[in-house]
């Protein structure tokens, strides 16, 4: 659907930067981006929420702070609201452009689902709350946002009877994920930092470092000192996974890390506790939707 999408639009081009269609919702606006011409310090400004996600070609970011990193497909990338970027755009062309949707998220459905997961999944044991924090996010995201992102298109593209209601979910989706990910986060460094400050920082902080172990629940619950059950809630609540599906996650977000600053695939592989380079490679993808080797040469090149 979204390479129809681009084939209907691409027919009218009338700006060869940044030449947009939208996608108009109550609470929520969905954009295709096409540029076709290489650019530099494009800004991009908006007074909501923006989730973007490449789709083909690359940009170069910068923001203030002397911030700036590369985008590039199957990446996401959250612009706070009033927060402006620049934009490079090194490799467009007519022939390749570049294209990325962003999805306007208004500021009081994005503190609705925030009050929704309060409720809900309480961070009391930080002594914290869910919302939305106003930084720049910038993540390989993985298999699953991929393809709500996809899915997304079709529902704001579509003239169906329900199109309201299944955008709503869809938002509400995102932004969960923005949210998780977010606290995930801020998780991780509490743990690493304060290790004894509760039991799920043990695990957390015992899971980062032990990352080429087998994961074995029993000794996971006398180190929390929790019953199998309050584990594995404590871990959905907090982390929205179980503890194995964290490990999972923990092994292959530095398998990420490996590849990009240059190691080859079957270090990285026994260097995140898999046994064989198949197994990993299959994981991998599964997580990220591409290859390490593809991954590898994107960020290499």
């Amino acid at each position: 659907m979204i390479s129809e999408v681009l084939k209907k639009h691409r027919q009218s081009v009338k700006i060869l930067v940044e030449n947009k269609v939208s996608f108009a919702a109550a609470n929520s606006q969905l954009s295709i981006y096409d540029t076709f011409a290489k650019a530099n310090r494009i800004e991009l400004a908006c007074d909501q929420l923006m989730f973007c996600g490449m789709l083909t070609g690359k940009k170069v970011m910068h923001a203030a702070g002397d911030f700036s990193c590369d985008f590039l497909p199957h990446e996401s990338f959250v612009i706070a609201p009033n927060h402006p970027v620049e934009i490079d755009f090194p490799i467009a062309s007519m022939q390749h452009p570049t294209t990325c949707l962003a999805i306007e998220i208004c500021a009081e459905k994005v503190q609705k689902i925030a009050d929704g997961l309060n409720a809900t999944a309480s961070l009391q044991n930080y002594d914290k709350h869910w919302q939305y924090h106003k930084e720049i996010v910038h993540t390989h995201h993985n298999i699953q946002t991929q393809a709500l992102l996809n899915r997304m298109v079709n529902i704001y593209a579509e003239n169906h009877q329900d199109r309201s209601f299944m955008i709503d979910l869809a938002v509400t989706e995102l932004i969960v994920r923005l949210l998780r990910h977010q606290t995930r986060d801020f998780i991780l460094s509490h743990s690493y930092a304060q290790p004894d400050h509760n039991g799920l920082n043990a695990v957390v902080a015992y899971l980062k470092k032990n990352l080429d172990k087998n994961i074995n629940v029993e000794e996971l619950c006398k180190l929390a000192f929790m019953s199998r059950s309050k584990l594995y809630t404590e871990f959905k609540n907090n982390l929205g996974c179980t503890p194995s599906e964290f490990l999972y996650q923990l092994r292959l977000k530095k398998a990420a890390k490996m590849l990009r600053n240059g190691n080859n695939i079957t270090r990285t592989c026994f260097a995140t506790g898999y046994s064989n380079t198949s197994h990993f490679s299959r994981s991998f993808k599964a997580c990220f939707g591409i290859s390490p080797s593809l991954f590898k040469k994107r960020h290499q090149g």
